[in-house]
Formats: structure tokens, sequence, C-alpha cells
């Protein structure tokens, strides 16, 4: 009892096998997650504008105090431009304390007549509405 059954083989090429056939695994693998919307930078600074009373003032996150250091980190500020001002502000209170000094002076000048210049200065003296410049040398001059 044997019968002989003749197969018929049909191919195809390679390129209309590819194009004929799906060969990806779509089944297996997961659908594609949606994508989500960014927030552009316009979209941060308006939720920050609204927000803004809302956020605590300290904190080490979630706070104005973290906003600032983070920027600062960022832009580059650093401790030496702290440093900077605090120079600058030294040498401002050190002219201010010799304009007040010279200030002083020059009251005590107004008020006594006379002052003289040190080393090989002039000495200004004023005798009622003149007033006489004469130089001198070594310090103070007594010019009576």
């Amino acid at each position: 009892m044997s019968q002989k059954v003749k197969l018929n083989r049909k191919g195809f090429e390679t390129r209309a096998y590819r194009n004929s056939i799906d060969t990806s695994f779509t089944q297996l693998i997961p659908p594609p997650l949606p994508i989500e919307e960014t927030a552009t930078v316009e979209d941060f600074f308006n939720l920050y504008k609204t927000l803004f009373y809302d956020i605590p003032a300290e904190g080490e996150s979630n706070s104005h105090r973290f906003l600032i250091e983070r920027s600062l980190e960022y832009v580059g500020e650093t401790e030496q431009k702290d440093q900077d001002i605090q120079i600058l502000l030294d040498e401002i209170t050190q002219l201010r304390e010799e304009l007040l000094s010279t200030q002083k002076e020059l009251r005590d000048v107004q008020s006594s007549g006379s002052f003289s210049f040190p080393e090989g200065g002039t000495s200004i003296i004023q005798k009622g509405t003149q007033t006489i410049s004469q130089p001198f040398s070594l310090g103070t001059s007594n010019i009576n």
C-alpha cells in the first residue's frame, strides 16, 4: 500500500520574499511607549512664575536656595567672586577713612589759617584775605 505523493515546491526570489512576507517579530515586542511632550524653557519659567511663592526659600532641594546654588554652579560663579568683592569693599572702606582724614585736615587748616606740606612742598599762609605761598624744605616751615 504505498502511494506516491507528488509534491510541488513553489519558491520566491529573495526580493519577492522580503516584499511579500513580514519577517519582523512584532508580536513578541511590547508596543512602543507614547512620546511625552517635554516642557520648553518658556513653559518652565511660566510655571516658575506661577509657583514662585509656593516654593520654600530655604532647603537642600526644591527651594529657592537650591535653584540659586545650582544656577551659580552652572554659570561658573565661585567663592573667588566673593573674595574679590570683599577685597574691593575693604579698599572702599580704606579710601573712605583716608577721605575722612583728609577732610578733617582740611577743616583744621581752614580754621587755623595755615598749612604746611612736608618734604619740599610749599607753605600756605592765610592772613586775613591774603594767601601767601612760599617754598620750603625739610619738613614743616614756621613762617610768621
